[in-house]
């Protein structure tokens, strides 16, 4: 919880940099307080190295923390002045504190081979559009589709739904009516049938990241209950043993 409250500390401090009446009033105490979390940061990274040693680098969460506070600590000379605006990359420590927001990504990274595949046929069918588009519209709207990236580009937009009606697909119908029956089945298409499989995708992948940890948390207590069963099974070994009246009785297996 420490952690959490320095990164989001960190993060508003950052912010109030980006404001150059801010930084002119109290510009050292706004530089002061930033090197100061990041060395709260250095310390808790050092201190988990300490205690976890070579386990430390196993953990996928750990190494991104080490890289996004590793930024900071380059020296930002005038080849590398990208690198303080790289600061607020320390924000995106909260999703490795929060458990929650790790099954999220963890869900995202768990569909990205399957997403790999979705994005290959919206490729697919971007090109093929876009080839087409080009043949159709070029000689009447050169600045939309006068070349094949130019169309790539608008049929874009015209994915995203943005301004696709009156901006683009109706000043292309006044002068070619049946227009529309090459721009609504690329919209049905890519709008309404690929991108929702990527959606089902992410969403199928962050429910089997959460039944996966809740798998995980049934064994954990499972294992729990089995280790204070047998911590019961050996005091009541001991407690028996000496007066020689009966076997050790054997809690485990007979539960």
């Amino acid at each position: 919880m420490v952690i959490t409250a320095v990164i989001l500390f960190n993060a508003l401090i950052l912010g109030l940099e980006t404001s150059a009446s801010v930084m002119a009033r109290a510009g050292g105490l706004i530089l002061a307080l930033d090197r100061l979390c990041l060395a709260i940061f250095v310390i808790e990274l050092t201190a988990k190295l300490y205690a976890r040693r070579l386990g430390f680098f196993r953990d996928g969460w750990n190494i991104f923390d080490l890289l996004v506070v590793g930024i900071a600590l380059v020296p930002a000379t005038q080849g590398l002045s990208v690198l303080r605006a790289l600061r607020i990359l320390r924000l995106l420590r909260i999703v490795s504190v929060t458990p929650r927001l790790r099954r999220v990504v963890e869900g995202f990274l768990a569909a990205l081979p399957g997403m790999a595949s979705v994005f290959l046929l919206m490729g697919i069918i971007f090109y093929i559009f876009a080839v087409i588009a080009t043949k159709l519209f070029a000689a009447h709207f050169p600045d939309w589709f006068g070349t094949l990236g130019e169309s790539a580009y608008s049929l874009f937009q015209i994915m995203t739904l943005e301004s696709w009606s009156m901006g683009i697909v109706r000043p292309v119908m006044e002068v070619f009516p049946n227009a529309w029956l090459f721009f609504v089945p690329f919209i049905l298409v890519t709008t309404f049938a690929v991108m929702n499989l990527v959606v089902g995708l992410i969403v199928n992948s962050m429910q089997e990241a959460h039944q996966l940890e809740e798998n995980e948390a049934t064994e954990a207590y499972r294992d729990e209950v089995l280790a204070r069963l047998e911590a019961i099974e050996r005091r009541l070994a001991e407690t028996s043993a000496p007066a020689g009246d009966a076997a050790p009785t054997d809690i485990t297996r007979r539960g």
